[in-house]
């Protein structure tokens, strides 16, 4: 836990954020979604869509763009794949809490640190938790910063895909 509050003390309840499990998710890579990834993100390189040319381009199918792993829960996860620990999105009850307090909520950065890469008919699993909470002031609002990282391994092979990384604001 980073204290860049000039000093200031964490809030005892902010503090016992880092650590907190947000949950296992499982994914499943889709091919529409990773090509529609793509076009929306004005990608329109053919390896997102036709598997002849990621194989053309050495991938062994069709590879996802690199921002992908900010949706694929949107787009992959399916009830009836979910690990029994899967409850969904801690977060939101994280987010709820801090709403609670009023305010307003920001997404500050997100980070995919990449161990392989991954591609159209990967079976991912996440497990998430807060890795790291600290506040700072800013032209007198306080804003609290909740880190969390969630490690996606293949579920054929148990190796680490990506490791995604957000940072949420809580400015109030």
């Amino acid at each position: 836990m980073t204290d860049t509050t000039g000093g200031a003390e964490l809030d005892p309840e902010v503090k016992k954020l880092v650590g907190v499990s947000t949950g296992r998710n499982r994914v499943v890579v889709e091919r529409g979604p990773v090509a529609n990834f793509a076009t929306a993100v004005c990608d329109r390189s053919s390896v997102y869509s036709d598997p002849r040319e990621a194989e053309a381009a050495g991938y062994r199918s069709i590879p996802v763009p690199p921002t992908y792993p900010f949706v694929w829960e949107t787009w992959g996860r399916f009830p009836e794949i979910q690990p029994e620990a899967g409850e969904g999105n801690a977060m939101a009850g994280i987010i709820g809490n801090l709403m609670s307090k009023g305010g307003t909520i920001l997404h500050g950065e997100q980070e995919f640190i990449y161990h392989r890469p991954v591609f159209v008919g990967d079976v991912l699993t996440g497990e998430g938790k807060v890795t790291d909470v600290y506040q700072k002031e800013s032209k007198g609002h306080v804003m609290t910063f909740v880190v969390n990282e969630v490690v996606w391994t293949d579920d054929a092979t148990g190796e680490v895909a990506v490791v995604t990384k957000a940072n949420i604001i809580h400015r109030i």
